[in-house]
């Protein structure tokens, strides 16, 4: 039978504990660091996961806009075609003889302000409206008995708004009151 070890034989003698302390010491320190780093990586991760949702949520609210306003360019075009019909139905009003050339305008005016209409472009209104620099462009100001100071007397030409977009401000005369006697 083997003759047991006794308690001093069990101990490492010399350097050898301090070597292996050591060595748990570095692999205490080497664990650290590796979770050190994979918390920063996992970090990083979310960081992006995080920057990409609300690069994608960007791009579909740009698209979207894109899709609404995309007739723009064809309403900016068609505005001088509604200037000169509202040209033409002040021209037919001052000649008594072209009353039925002036009925056939108004109706195509209607027809053309119903196909804007139905393509969320609306003509902005203005006489007896209150100024808003949003929606108006003041050309001048002028002394009025009907309207009181602030509110629009007279327009000169018809502004447009395609959705909440003003496309053009309708420009106008304000008034600035009764006049000074």
């Amino acid at each position: 039978m083997a003759k047991p070890k006794s308690q001093h034989e069990l101990q490492p003698t010399g350097e050898e504990p301090s070597a292996s302390a050591s060595a748990a010491t570095d692999l205490a320190l080497e664990l650290e660091g590796l979770r050190a780093e994979m918390q920063d990586a996992n970090e990083r991760v979310l960081r992006s996961q995080a920057e990409f949702e609300n690069y994608r949520k960007r791009v579909q609210r740009e698209m979207a806009e894109d899709r609404k306003y995309a007739a723009l360019p064809l309403v900016l075009d068609m505005l001088a075609v509604a200037d000169n019909l509202d040209r033409a139905i002040e021209a037919a009003e001052k000649d008594a003889a072209a009353s039925g050339l002036l009925e056939g305008v108004r109706m195509v005016v209607g027809q053309f302000n119903a196909v804007l209409a139905q393509h969320h472009c609306t003509r902005i209104e203005g006489v007896g409206q209150p100024f808003d620099p949003h929606l108006h462009e003041a050309l001048a100001q002028e002394p009025s008995t009907e309207y009181p100071a602030g509110t629009i007397s007279r327009v000169i030409r018809y502004g447009y708004q395609l959705h909440d977009r003003v496309v053009r401000p309708t420009q106008v005369f304000v008034s600035s009151g009764p006049p000074a006697s």
